[in-house]
């Protein structure tokens, strides 16, 4: 049973000790460490409280090791991203993430982009518009991906669409070796934050000009990673602001 561990890894992933832990459920504090230890198990009434707390099925909270994933993905994070300027393209095919991000890296080239910043970041995101004939007949899918521009950077060269991204806040997990298992690990990127954000009294935001969601791969120390953003509400001015240009 992982019911110990899986207490702790919630209870530090919604980030309170195990005093507040206490108060919320209505016990000591020595009880809360009691259940961690595995030393006690707590009473049916208390997990199913505890489920609620954490807003986690009773199920994997008894039985699933929901710590497991601590060397794939990063701990979830709130940043404020301020606004930047990008270009971007967008293709349907079966292979459209590794197509138009080719299609970028040359764009990037052929415009200077690369020569003036050659660390430009470079994000992608679904594109969800695609019809249902065209993913179920031809194995379609559709893919954006655009590069950050540096301020004040110019260029003449076509085949791209600009577009103003504006100051927003976005919950931020990173995945260690997102392609060793790319059909899991990614959509379970997704599924965490949402989780995060369920269990922080945050929400999702949808508004215009500023990205929903969008995913940056880049190598650190040798190592494929990517950082998952998503745009969120209810964030407090206390937060880090990243720049990316």
């Amino acid at each position: 049973m992982n019911l110990g561990k899986n207490i702790q890894y919630l209870r530090k992933q919604k980030r309170i000790t195990q005093e507040q832990l206490a108060e919320i459920m209505s016990v000591s504090r020595q009880t809360i460490s009691r259940w961690e230890a595995e030393e006690i198990v707590p009473e049916l009434n208390k997990l199913v409280a505890l489920s609620d707390v954490f807003s986690c099925k009773l199920d994997a909270l008894v039985k699933e090791d929901m710590g497991a994933c601590s060397e794939i993905y990063s701990e979830i994070t709130i940043k404020q991203v301020k606004g930047f300027k990008m270009a971007r393209y967008v293709m349907i095919s079966p292979n459209p993430e590794g197509d138009v991000q080719a299609y970028m890296d040359n764009w990037a080239q052929r415009s200077g982009l690369l020569k003036q910043k050659p660390d430009a970041m470079k994000i992608g995101w679904d594109f969800p518009y695609v019809s249902m004939e065209l993913q179920n007949r031809f194995n379609f899918h559709g893919y954006v991906a655009a590069y950050v521009l540096p301020e004040g950077f110019e260029t003449d060269c076509p085949g791209v669409e600009y577009a103003d991204q504006e100051d927003a806040a976005y919950a931020v997990i990173t995945i260690y070796d997102p392609f060793a298992a790319a059909f899991e690990r990614i959509p379970n990127a997704y599924k965490k934050i949402l989780e995060f954000l369920q269990a922080n009294g945050f929400c999702e935001k949808h508004k215009e000009n500023i990205l929903p969601c969008f995913e940056h791969e880049y190598e650190k120390d040798g190592l494929t990673c990517m950082d998952v953003y998503m745009h969120v509400d209810g964030v407090s001015r206390a937060n880090i602001f990243t720049n990316f240009s």
